[in-house]
């Protein structure tokens, strides 16, 4: 689902000059790649036993990808508020923010009732994911929804800005994460 979400949303956003929806596909991407990394990890933890350094290398790259995440899309945002580069009207993205916006607090409430001794140890850096998804669903639907209905242009670039201080409160608290480094071997 992520990579269909992001696909769709990195060509709406491209489609309507939109750094804001760009920002939201990218960041499916990231999950993605979170998900193709914590694979790797499992796969060492089964081969090695030993996961703490395959932890902290997880752990850093997901860091990462949120790091750069925030500053193409900051870097984006700014430019498009300077330039006054004023972006299309995406139905196709508000409909998808709404429709992420709709299902991601059910997934999250759903992962919480789980419970922690459910979720790999891997993921346990990751408990957020779906309200992180959640709220930047609303932050594109509000940037989107206001240029739309509006013509408010930079609420576009404004809701990129929110994303870029989102994505990076995300690569901090990841690279941060000591779930990860709590490991058999430590």
């Amino acid at each position: 689902m992520d990579s269909l979400e992001g696909i769709i949303a990195v060509a709406a956003g491209i489609a309507a000059g939109s750094v804001s929806l760009i920002g939201f596909g990218f960041n499916s991407a990231i999950e993605v790649s979170a998900a193709l990394i914590v694979t790797w990890r499992l796969r060492r933890e089964h081969r090695d036993g030993c996961t703490q350094t395959s932890d902290r290398r997880a752990t850093r790259a997901i860091a990462v990808s949120f790091g750069l995440l925030a500053a193409y899309v900051a870097i984006e945002a700014v430019r498009d508020l300077v330039g006054g580069i004023e972006p299309d009207a995406s139905l196709v993205g508000v409909a998808l923010a709404v429709l992420s916006l709709a299902v991601m607090p059910w997934l999250a409430r759903a992962k919480r009732a789980l419970g922690p001794a459910s979720v790999p140890r891997p993921w346990s850096p990751m408990p957020t994911r779906p309200t992180l998804c959640a709220l930047l669903s609303a932050v594109v639907l509000v940037g989107l929804g206001a240029n739309a209905a509006l013509g408010w242009w930079w609420a576009d670039p404004s809701a990129g800005i929110v994303i870029a201080g989102l994505a990076t409160m995300e690569a901090v608290r990841t690279w941060r994460a000591e779930a990860l480094e709590d490991t058999c071997c430590a």
